[in-house]
């Protein structure tokens, strides 16, 4: 093991240093990064379990992929990558032939490298092919969402996930100005719909980022994967999730405290029946935020939010 917890690759990961700490990863121990991007926290978990400890990292992004593969090559074997989703852990151990997992972090939403990348059209702020998707191979893109949802669809969804009172108006305005193909199509549209002053956030901002979450069902995902994700740790295992986004870390809280409590009955009902025991332990009454050197020198890592649980030796 070289240095402390210190040791920084480039193109940091949000929270790196917090991750680690957190994990506390040592050989021979085995370790998931369930979205693996530029391999940042990969890379400091692999660096830390050092000589014989495994990492198994899967991204649905094929570019991510491919430079996490590059950027990790120096741990040779101990560095698994595979092309699949979090959701599917269970599977890939399965195939690995791992009993459990000692810690595991899901770093959520969509990485600064894919928001850098016009053509995948995430950003509002380049102008691009209306996309989204995670894994560009499969699935219907935004623009598939945006030029054949109903209108009511459509305002739900961005009400929903993007938790914008004007979703009606915007849905509206998209459904009478459609086909839309393109970002700055998009935002333009949405402005127009709603008013702009310069000096506020830009609002395109939360139809984006519905868009984004329904064109990769990435709260479902979350919501079914975290319990299963519980499951496959060992005992005394560490769960890290960052969020970056209220949505998100309300799941994480909520499935957190649910699988804390030996019994998840309705308060109202006076003998329990659910035969539900505590997995784990919330080591996060509030989630751990980036502190102001790290915002200063990444501003997307401003709203960050870290929950962290850990595996309980069940009976």
């Amino acid at each position: 093991m070289s240095g402390g917890m210190g040791v920084q690759p480039p193109h940091q990961s949000v929270l790196y240093n917090e991750i680690l700490i957190a994990l506390k990863p040592v050989s021979p121990n085995c370790y998931l990064d369930g979205t693996l991007g530029a391999g940042g926290h990969a890379y400091g978990i692999l660096e830390f379990c050092r000589p014989s400890g495994r990492l198994l990292g899967l991204d649905v992004d094929p570019q991510a992929l491919e430079f996490a593969r590059e950027r990790l090559a120096p741990f040779g074997e101990r560095a698994i990558l595979k092309k699949g989703s979090y959701h599917q852990a269970a599977a890939f151990l399965a195939e690995l032939g791992w009993e459990g997992l000692d810690g595991i972090v899901l770093d959520l939403g969509v990485s600064s490298m894919q928001i850098d990348q016009p053509e995948r059209g995430f950003s509002f702020q380049k102008a691009g092919r209306l996309d989204m998707r995670f894994d560009q191979s499969t699935g219907k893109s935004a623009a598939d969402l945006v030029n054949t949802s109903d209108e009511k669809v459509l305002a739900d969804i961005i009400y929903r996930y993007g938790e914008e009172r004007y979703a009606r108006r915007i849905a509206a305005a998209i459904v009478k100005a459609r086909p839309i193909y393109q970002t700055e199509e998009l935002a333009e549209v949405i402005r127009k719909a709603i008013g702009w002053s310069e000096q506020k956030i830009d609002p395109a901002t939360r139809t984006f980022q519905a868009l984004r979450i329904a064109v990769n069902e990435e709260l479902t995902r979350l919501e079914g994967a975290l319990p299963d994700l519980i499951a496959l740790l060992n005992p005394g295992g560490i769960l890290a999730v960052i969020a970056f986004h209220s949505l998100e870390d309300k799941i994480v809280k909520s499935i957190f405290r649910r699988e804390s409590r030996d019994c998840i009955c309705p308060p109202e009902q006076p003998l329990c029946t659910c035969q539900h025991r505590a997995a784990v332990k919330v080591l996060t009454n509030k989630p751990i935020r980036p502190g102001e050197a790290e915002v200063e020198a990444n501003p997307r890592a401003r709203s960050a939010r870290l929950r962290l649980a850990q595996k309980l030796q069940l009976a």
